[in-house]
């Protein structure tokens, strides 16, 4: 059986809550094997303009924190497409003292903002946003004084994990009560992170209690991207070949690792996860897992349907009207690629169905979507002949996807 092992870079997610919770620590904080992408390097130009010291050095970032908040009293934050720092700079430049404008790409700026606007003026936070809470915002900051607070984090749970993020620095700390929360797992992630750098929340049904403090400065390992290993885990299932991705174990705190350990295995694929790595082996033919629900992990939706032609019965993907909102309309862009390629597909709000058939030859359209360009160049491994409009996009979590997709099919040839 042939073999390969993925090098996978660092986690975007992982990436962002630690950039965020070492700014706010007392102390240096040393970030080891950080994703460098243009999301990340956005957030930390973000924590720069807000006056916090980050050195960027080949696999090791440093971040000299303080509890108290943005040492700067003016900055202009520039996100980019990043929705991740879009969504958790402002509620750390809330903690602030002075003026400070959060703007980023035309493609940022038409995706949702409100629910987390919403949330920090029920704190007092004043900011002034753009018709349909869209950016730019601009945050006049006196620090926040805490209390309890209401979020609906039904399309993302960003919001929610950047209330969290900077609850210990407000002056009483946050009661938050959740009315609606999409992709528990980030939530999860969150929470046990914050536990690391020395925060414990206390969570009860849907409201989350966090108390006023400091996080504490240390060093801290950031482990392999799930979601971006998840494009190595399908290629291996859809090919009958074997992948390991070390570094990415049992003790993840990263839900999309779930697409390999839970997903998979229902298609047929041989799947091991020790406690430093996951291994997997795809069978002779993909079988159909039916309807799969992928709220808690739909940023691997797309790798899903991906693979889901080569399956042996119609693939059903529910419970993901989140995906609309993305860097692109996900459900919208993958059907339309996999059409293009000439599989048949049906989609409605918040699901879409795959149909088994032989993709062939085709330009896809990325919509300058990194997960789209991935996802597709799974398919490709079975269909020669399918090529991106934007090959470049996957700068935005994977500079290097292409050069270790080669590598990984070298490995196998």
């Amino acid at each position: 059986m042939p073999y390969a092992t993925a090098r996978i870079p660092g986690s975007k997610s992982a990436t962002a809550r630690a950039l965020f919770l070492a700014a706010l620590a007392d102390g240096r904080t040393t970030l080891r094997d950080p994703l460098v992408s243009d999301d990340t390097v956005a957030f930390a130009e973000g924590l720069r303009a807000l006056g916090f010291p980050v050195t960027r050095e080949r696999g090791v970032w440093t971040v000299d924190g303080r509890p108290a908040g943005p040492p700067a009293t003016e900055a202009t934050l520039w996100c980019h497409d990043s929705g991740t720092t879009a969504r958790f700079l402002p509620g750390l430049a809330a903690l602030g003292k002075g003026r400070y404008e959060v703007d980023a790409s035309e493609q940022m700026r038409v995706r949702p903002m409100g629910p987390l606007l919403a949330a920090l003026r029920q704190l007092g936070v004043d900011v002034t946003a753009q018709p349909g809470d869209r950016l730019p915002w601009v945050v006049e900051a006196d620090g926040v004084a805490g209390g309890e607070v209401v979020i609906d984090a039904g399309t993302s749970s960003q919001y929610l994990t950047a209330l969290c993020l900077m609850a210990p620095a407000t002056a009483a700390g946050l009661r938050i009560h959740v009315t609606d929360l999409v992709s528990v797992p980030y939530v999860d992630m969150t929470l046990a992170m914050m536990r690391d750098f020395g925060v414990e929340a206390s969570r009860s049904g849907m409201t989350i209690t966090i108390p006023a403090g400091g996080y504490r400065a240390g060093e801290h390992a950031i482990e392999p991207d799930a979601s971006t290993a998840s494009y190595f885990f399908a290629a291996a299932a859809v090919t009958g070949n074997t992948v390991t991705v070390p570094g990415l174990g049992r003790d993840s705190h990263q839900g999309d690792l779930r697409f390999a350990a839970e997903v998979l295995p229902r298609m047929g694929c041989r799947v091991e996860v020790t406690a430093d790595s996951t291994t997997v082996t795809g069978p002779e033919r993909l079988r159909s897992p039916g309807e799969v629900v992928m709220r808690d992990i739909s940023d691997t939706m797309m790798t899903l349907a991906a693979i889901a032609p080569f399956a042996d019965a119609p693939v059903r993907i529910s419970d993901v009207a989140n995906c609309r909102v993305k860097e692109s309309d996900r459900i919208d862009a993958i059907t339309e690629a996999l059409e293009a390629c000439g599989i048949t597909t049906r989609s409605g709000p918040d699901w879409l169905e795959v149909d088994p058939g032989t993709p062939r030859a085709a330009e896809v359209k990325t919509r300058a979507d990194h997960r789209i360009a991935m996802s597709i160049s799974v398919t490709g491994l079975r269909a020669p002949g399918i090529t991106l409009d934007d090959p470049g996009c996957v700068r935005k979590t994977f500079p290097g996807f292409h050069e270790e997709f080669a590598a990984l099919r070298e490995a196998w040839r």
